[in-house]
């Protein structure tokens, strides 16, 4: 009679080669270069109409108090900009003189870098320092890489 052994066989054993995983592991690799950079790009692209829809009101505020007093130096919107407002941006307001202002936005934390500003004539800009792919546009606010408006 023939001893019975309970080891499986080498045939029966299933496993990944080495290849197969290094194939994996190729096309994770692959596919994160391609959706972390995206994904960063997604995120600072939502966190724009933080500072945008802020100026906008803000311009319209500015505006409602000129209607009435004549002026945009006085204003206790611009005296006071609201600063807790965002943890994406500081605001700032400067009325220059009874006909002119500027209302900024400068980027802080994850958003450092990036300024938005607009005045009387609503004239929208945008600045980008030190934030790569992105680039600033003087004549409009910028909600995409290459200072796309």
């Amino acid at each position: 009679m023939k001893p019975t052994t309970f080891l499986p066989s080498l045939k029966s054993q299933r496993a990944f080669t080495l290849i197969e995983v290094m194939v994996v592991v190729a096309i994770i690799g692959i596919l994160s270069a391609i959706a972390i950079p995206m994904y960063t790009d997604y995120v600072i692209r939502a966190k724009i109409p933080d500072a945008t829809s802020y100026l906008a009101s803000q311009q319209v505020r500015m505006e409602q108090w000129f209607q009435d007093n004549k002026t945009y130096v006085g204003n206790p919107n611009c005296l006071a900009a609201d600063n807790s407002a965002s943890k994406y941006y500081t605001f700032s307001c400067n009325a220059t003189s009874a006909t002119t202002y500027t209302v900024t936005a400068t980027g802080k934390n994850s958003m450092n870098g990036f300024g938005y500003a607009v005045n009387e004539s609503n004239a929208k800009s945008s600045t980008v320092t030190g934030v790569s792919g992105w680039s600033g546009n003087t004549t409009c606010w910028i909600t995409n890489k290459a200072g796309v408006c």
